[in-house]
């Protein structure tokens, strides 16, 4: 007779989203019972949202790979991990040899911050010998991490805000409350955020949509898409006329205002509303409150970003800021102290340093936008790109014009990719190398842990042994690095002493070595150059008396309070404020063009999401997509009585680059003249091997976003506010 273990408790950070929730996992023989939020997390207290029940359903998902496959005609063939290694480094090598490390580049997709392996990642892109490196970011963040870059020194340097200490929290192109927070980790964002209310605070939102946030905040008001820099310059006008500059405690060069007020000083509240959608006497009663309020906050989030003044407005979030005296001070847009110093590890980024082959675009922290991929793969000539490898990436539908992205990638000589999926991208590999389950690793937020609005730090072990024959995504990395290593002529990963501790001692030894080292840790000298790579081993990992280990964090799984943020991070840094760098003021001169045109009445289209997605990877979550279809064309009523469009009719939304076919919803949530479609779906392409998301599949947003149309500082494509024609289908 078989006696059953009697059921245990796994406490756990979420890895799904930014939010680093803290869950408790219920499991009894191999099986998980229920995952529900930990009560005594020292970030997350309790809160949950409905994407942490779904680490179930991806653990035990029939569709995860769970051994390296080979593509054979349109089929994948089970294979060894060593027969995957020696084909990857056969035809790598061949390649580079042949066409040097131009014609090899790498994608890394969103997922990939949210693991440790985070750490290999610079040293395998050294060894892989790629001369083109395309992520997420440039579909995303990339427009905040320059505006930190320019103004602070240091892409990195992400102000957050204080959530728990504000009095007026402005949230321009952000939804919290469908993201849990977003270069914001927050545990309980939308918690936070009533907090804020009640203890008397105001919360404004700007957006073309009502979204979820929008039902739970003080005042929404919509903006035009795209326009959101005009708005916020209006605010610097207002704030430079009605002499409500206030700096208090940050040091700005008289003459750098000066510069600035007239730079901006056409764009008032007047000229700017026909626009923006916001009547100027709004506009100037928000900025009066926000300049006068004790403590103020001015976030933005993907909205801000990618869109065709990405570049410009978050520059001005900023600039915001600084102005009211709201930067680097409690209660406003506030520096995290992160566990992990990533500024002592990651680069401080560059702009501009390399441009691409075919357009000339800038390449930001080491990468090229992805709005360039496809062109730099199709476009023959010297620097083609013959040879790609993808990790936990899907740009075919996160990245403009998919289909063209789709027909480039077809034609590569040779495609690996590190997934668990058989996706839109993945299917287009010549080899994929699927990882284990994140249930069956340790886990630690390392790059997530400087947008935390409270500093804290969180260890989970690995709930589930790795089966056997299984690898972690490090120990692919790893294996990689090593084997390509020789042939790339890299140098970085022989100086680079986290990966070498990685190497000799695993991923929880460099994660060891990174706290110690870090700034509660009690061996923060130990990076000395000159010390030997064994002196530091042994010094960093003998028992901890004091200050923060791993081991520390072992024994207490629901994670360490280490504080609220502190205030004159950038005093403490000695990084001074650059308000107007040359880059920005610039480009004003394109938006002055943009202000004296006259808006048109053509329909443009934004993006949105839903708190049970963050990726495509998540629809393949039967608890994730179940209910009503989500995958709808939002049009106001007034536009749907225009375009003669029914509810639940079929409508065309089309581009420059394609057409998209699908359910009209009409509703007041969306402002007049915009069309609002989600992003990730569109799952029926030849090939998928995501049967619970072929069910419900949808199509793609990105098979009609423009990867010509983009924002001229930073190349992205602009995802938000492109102009469309939507029509009935008969």
């Amino acid at each position: 007779m078989t006696v059953l273990k009697a059921p245990e408790q796994h406490f756990r950070t979420c890895h799904l989203c930014e939010a680093m929730c803290g869950v408790v996992i219920t499991h009894q023989d191999g099986e998980i019972l229920s995952i529900k939020g930990d009560k005594d997390d020292s970030f997350s207290r309790g809160h949950i949202c409905p994407k942490a029940v779904a680490l179930k359903d991806l653990h035990e998902d029939p569709d995860r790979l769970r051994h390296p496959v080979k593509r054979v005609g349109d089929d994948f063939v089970k294979i060894s991990w060593e027969e995957a290694y020696e084909t990857i480094e056969h035809n790598l090598k061949k390649i580079r040899k042949t066409y040097g490390g131009e014609s090899i580049a790498a994608y890394l997709g969103n997922p990939t911050v949210h693991t440790p392996a985070l750490l290999l990642v610079p040293s395998f892109i050294h060894a892989l010998g790629a001369k083109k490196t395309f992520s997420a970011t440039s579909a995303d963040q990339l427009p905040t991490m320059l505006a930190n870059l320019q103004m602070f020194n240091h892409q990195l340097l992400f102000p957050v805000p204080d959530l728990d200490r504000t009095d007026f929290f402005l949230i321009v192109g952000g939804n919290p409350a469908a993201s849990n927070g977003s270069l914001m980790s927050a545990g309980d964002p939308m918690g936070r955020i009533k907090a804020i209310r009640e203890r008397g605070g105001r919360v404004v939102l700007i957006d073309p949509r009502q979204t979820e946030t929008a039902e739970k905040v003080d005042e929404h008001l919509f903006i035009r898409p795209g326009t959101d820099f005009f708005f916020l310059a209006a605010m610097i006008q207002v704030l430079f006329a009605e002499k409500l500059v206030r700096l208090r405690d940050l040091s700005i060069p008289n003459d750098d205002l000066d510069v600035l007020q007239a730079a901006l000083a056409e764009f008032t509240p007047e000229a700017v509303s026909a626009l923006t959608g916001i009547a100027a006497d709004q506009i100037r009663e928000l900025t009066r409150a926000f300049a006068q309020a004790e403590r103020a906050a001015c976030y933005g989030r993907i909205g801000a970003c990618v869109q065709e003044f990405g570049g410009l407005t978050t520059w001005l979030l900023h600039v915001v800021n600084v102005l009211t005296g709201n930067l680097d001070r409690e209660g406003g847009m506030m520096f995290a102290t992160p566990p992990m110093d990533m500024l002592k590890f990651g680069s401080k980024g560059e702009y501009g340093r390399r441009r691409s082959r075919v357009r000339q675009l800038p390449s930001f922290g080491g990468e090229l936008p992805s709005s360039a991929l496809a062109e730099e793969i199709l476009t023959e000539g010297k620097g083609k790109i013959r040879a790609l490898f993808t990790h936990a990436g899907n740009p075919v539908l996160s990245t403009a014009n998919g289909r063209q992205l789709d027909t480039a990638l077809a034609s590569l000589d040779f495609m690996v990719s590190i997934d668990i999926y058989i996706n839109e991208t993945t299917r287009h590999a010549h080899i994929i190398l699927p990882p284990t389950s994140a249930l069956e690793r340790s886990h630690m937020e390392v790059g997530l842990a400087a947008l935390t609005v409270r500093n804290v730090a969180k260890w989970s072990p690995a709930l589930f042994a790795a089966p056997a024959g299984s690898q972690h995504d490090w120990q692919i990395l790893l294996a990689l690095t090593q084997r390509l290593k020789d042939s790339s002529g890299a140098k970085r990963f022989v100086r680079d002493r986290v990966f070498q501790v990685i190497d000799r001692l695993g991923l929880d030894a460099g994660i060891d070595l990174i706290l110690r080292t870090g700034p509660y840790g009690s061996h923060s000298p130990l990076l000395r150059p000159k010390s030997t790579l064994l002196q530091k081993i042994k010094t960093v990992l003998s028992p901890d008396k004091q200050g923060l280990s791993l081991n520390t964090l072992r024994l207490n799984p629901h994670g360490v309070d280490l504080g609220a943020l502190k205030a004159n991070i950038l005093s403490a840094r000695k990084q001074a404020i650059n308000i107007i760098p040359d880059l920005y003021l610039k480009d004003i001169d394109r938006a002055r063009i943009k202000l004296s045109e006259t808006p048109t009445d053509q329909m443009q289209i934004i993006g949105r999401r839903h708190v049970r997605s963050n990726n495509s990877w998540m629809h393949n979550s039967h608890r994730l997509i179940k209910g009503k279809g989500r995958c709808t064309a939002m049009l106001h009523p007034d536009d749907a009585v225009r375009l003669q469009i029914s509810e639940g009719q079929h409508v065309r939304v089309s581009s420059r680059v394609g057409s998209i076919e699908l359910p009209a919803e009409i509703t007041q949530q969306v402002m007049a003249g915009v069309v609002s479609v989600p992003h990730g779906w569109g799952h029926d392409r030849k090939g998928v091997r995501l049967d619970t998301a072929r069910k419900v599949s949808g199509v793609s947003l990105n098979d009609i976003t423009d990867d010509q149309f983009i924002d001229a500082i930073t190349g992205m494509s602009v995802l938000n506010g492109m102009a469309v024609v939507v029509e009935a289908v008969s």
